[in-house]
């Protein structure tokens, strides 16, 4: 792979031109299609196949809406205390607001809550309900300022009104001033790690392209279908981001430090494309497998949102492969800080804190040995590898950070596994929920007339459940069971038979005691499904949204457990392929699953126990979204293999190349760890955007477990965890068994191949003019 990946990167420097125009015309043909019909859609949760699911797609058929361009929302009229809305007086006050009702803009119709045929009025009459047939490409909030001037005559005296149900929301916002800042805190990362604007700029103007492709890309898939989910292109939009600037900035680091060994820029790019490309080729691979896993849960949105971060992935990939290359090219050695750029007209040499060029063979062999003697002649602390060729470790924080975990790995340990489970502890009472009845908002007009429909006509009224009976009585068999129904524990109520055009088809509506989001309802689901397996004369389904929505959390929750496992035995496969070694996978699952647990923990403790809650805008302290957990496993297992891949891969080419496993892990550790910071440091960034962003509480959810998981992974995790137990391990730590490394595939992660092909000395010199370099 590595050779193959080389060649790619020197043949994108080679042809600039070239790949520059394919990602113009890609982006042209996309842009055209995206504005021709991209759409979004905001279709509830279903899961293919399951009873609910086709029982509703039946009963779409069976009884069609009349107006499939209309929405409904609810107009709620409640009296003042002690005023009840049937007197004559009252009734006409309610009577005016409905006439004038009709007349705010996109209000089509509004049903009189005294009809005879279909009152919506409470017992008590505290509170009568008008249902409006809207547009539904009206503007909601225009809407209800509309209704709320019809409404002033009714309030103005002490009477409530609200407007309850949704409309489409329409585009979603995905770029606001958090996420900006975000972003612009990732860019003073990248400059702070690589001293050099020309430098950071590049890497951050590649990663934006690629994401603007990458959205570009995505729209233009929703307009072959039905639409997409708002969610799904700021969850893509999230993971693009952080992974393309990553992307790059492993692959131009790479760069830098072949420059640095007095590579001429050709060779360098090549290099860095056949290394650290193979690199990114692995990590992007794990995201986009463990993304489009999420198909193994069988719920359309799911599968729809993991398709479309893998594609956001798929094209940060591309990019970093052969937009960087040719961008590196363009940069020479002005990728460098100035102040170790060669002077116009000079031949090139490395840095006094480097070492000598790699073609200097003897000089690179008594610069691995002396790591390795230095290794091996103590057992104490003040051993250290010497210094890689090119290699920029020094004994800043970082080079004293290795040193202390490899000198006390086990006290090292012990300090990350109880600092990752203070974090974790609150991940035990995790609670999930879909959608938090009435809305997200808590102060909304929404969320008022929901719960003031609940209050008096009790929980269940707005979530009714449906008993769908079909075969040739099913009229009859319907109501023959009503009152069966009616005995069950749980119910309120049970409608009288509804009859659809075809005789074959008929319904119950049933009417739960509780809530959409109780226990008790879903346990009502159950109980229905139970009693009418033996019901003779027709097909019995239990349907409705909220019974969609019981069984989407029921394969939520199972399915979490199965991708899980699929996710772990993922990790090991790929691990030993990559590493060739049976502990390595074992350390790298077990840490992503302590950076899962410390990201969901402390998301919990935020978003479900409120600690907190004012720093992410939150309105009330809930049950995570139930599609969250799922979308961190996702995510952070690709992210964690990335910084695995990133890390351990250097310390695993060092031992490679004769190191002692204590040398290499020092090695490995002063080459990637400032990589791994500012990688870890951007994905933060951008991922914190949107965790502060104060918008949709499910994304910001998503949003902090990704932030805090990222940084546990990677600070934690990888720089602490990993290598003190390789410390403890030994050269047990690469060991494999040998009838399996003689059946696995060597994909070359690390560039052996690439060595292979090196001219050796006397093959001339590597080194260029700087100028020679520029365009």
């Amino acid at each position: 792979m590595s050779r193959l990946l080389s060649r790619i990167g020197a043949f994108s420097a080679g042809h600039r031109l070239v790949v520059a125009g394919a990602w113009f015309v890609l982006t042209v043909v996309l842009t055209v299609v995206t504005i021709s019909g991209a759409k979004f859609s905001d279709a509830e949760f279903s899961i293919s196949g399951a009873e609910s699911t086709t029982a509703l797609a039946t009963m779409a058929k069976a009884f069609p809406e009349a107006d499939p361009e209309a929405g409904e929302l609810m107009l709620v009229v409640e009296a003042p205390d002690g005023t009840s809305l049937t007197r004559p007086a009252d009734r006409e006050l309610v009577a005016g607001l409905v006439s004038r009702a009709t007349g705010v803009p996109d209000v089509k119709s509004a049903a009189d809550p005294y009809a005879e045929n279909r009152p919506y009025v409470s017992k008590d009459g505290s509170v009568a309900v008008s249902t409006l047939t809207v547009d539904l490409e009206a503007d909601q909030a225009v809407v209800e300022d509309g209704l709320r001037a019809a409404a002033a005559p009714l309030t103005d005296k002490g009477y409530r009104v609200e407007l309850g149900g949704t409309l489409d929301d329409g585009p979603p916002e995905i770029a606001g001033v958090t996420e900006i800042v975000g972003v612009v805190v990732a860019f003073v990362v990248l400059l702070l790690t690589f001293g050099s604007l020309a430098a950071a700029g590049a890497n951050m103007l590649t990663a934006l392209s690629g994401v603007v492709v990458g959205v570009l890309g995505i729209l233009a898939w929703s307009a072959t279908g039905e639409g997409i989910q708002s969610t799904t292109l700021i969850i893509a939009v999230m993971l693009g981001l952080a992974v393309g600037i990553d992307y790059a900035l492993l692959i131009l680091s790479r760069f830098r430090d072949e420059l640095r060994r007095g590579v001429g820029v050709d060779a360098a790019v090549a290099r860095a494309a056949g290394t650290a490309g193979t690199s990114v080729v692995v990590a992007g691979t794990t995201v986009v497998i463990a993304l489009t896993g999420l198909a193994i849960v069988r719920i359309a949105f799911i599968t729809e949102m993991g398709l479309g971060a893998a594609l956001a992935v798929i094209v940060a990939v591309a990019a970093s492969l052969t937009v960087v290359p040719a961008v590196l090219k363009t940069l020479g050695h002005r990728a460098l800080p100035r102040r170790e750029r060669p002077v116009a007209g000079a031949v090139y040499t490395a840095p006094a804190t480097g070492a000598p060029a790699a073609t200097d063979a003897p000089a690179a062999e008594t610069a691995a040995a002396a790591a390795a003697a230095a290794a091996a002649g103590t057992g104490s602390g003040s051993a250290s590898a010497a210094p890689e060729p090119g290699s920029r470790r020094g004994t800043g924080l970082l080079g004293r950070w290795a040193q202390v975990v490899v000198d006390r790995p086990v006290l090292t340990m012990l300090g990350s596994i109880v600092l990752v489970a203070l974090l974790a502890v609150p991940a035990l009472s995790l609670k999930t929920e879909l959608d938090p009845p009435g809305g997200p908002d808590p102060a909304s007009s929404q969320r008022a007339a929901y719960t003031t429909v609940s209050d008096a006509f009790g929980a269940g009224e707005q979530n009714p459940l449906v008993v769908l009976f079909e075969g040739p009585d099913a009229a009859d068999t319907a109501a023959g069971t009503a009152k069966r129904i009616t005995a069950l524990n749980g119910v309120a109520d049970v409608s009288p038979v509804q009859r659809a055009e075809d005789t074959g088809i008929a319904f119950l509506a049933v009417t739960p005691d509780h809530g959409p989001t109780d226990s008790r309802t879903s346990d009502l689901v159950n109980s229905l499904r139970t009693a009418m397996d033996d019901v003779a004369g027709a097909e019995v389904s239990v349907t409705g949204q909220t019974a969609v929505d019981v069984d989407v959390n029921a394969a939520l929750s199972s399915g979490l457990i199965i991708y899980l496992v699929a996710v772990v035995g993922l990790s090991l496969l790929l691990l030993t392929l990559v590493f060739r070694s049976v502990m390595v996978p074992l350390l790298a699952t077990a840490g992503f699953l302590m950076s899962l647990a410390a990201g969901l923990g402390v998301t919990v403790a935020v978003f479900q126990w409120g600690w907190a809650g004012t720093l992410v805008s939150l309105d009330e302290a809930r049950p995570l979204a139930s599609l969250t957990p799922l979308i961190v496993v996702g995510v952070l297992f690709g992210l964690a293999m990335d910084y695995q891949v990133f890390l351990v891969a250097r310390m695993h080419e060092a031992h490679r190349a004769g190191l002692p496993t204590r040398a290499a892990i020092v090695r490995g550790f002063g080459q990637a760890s400032p990589v791994v910071v500012a990688a870890a440091a951007i994905m933060a960034a951008v991922f914190a955007g949107f965790a502060f962003s104060g918008g949709d509480q499910m994304v910001a959810s998503i949003g902090l477990a990704l932030t805090v998981g990222v940084l546990v992974d990677a600070l934690v995790v990888r720089m602490l965890l990993v290598p003190a137990a390789l410390r403890l391990l030994g050269e047990a730590s690469w060991w494999m068994p040998r009838a399996l490394d003689r059946v696995l595939p060597d994909i070359d992660t690390e560039g052996a191949s690439l060595d292979r092909e090196e001219p050796s000395a006397g093959d001339g010199p590597r080194q260029e003019l700087a100028g020679s370099a520029r365009v």
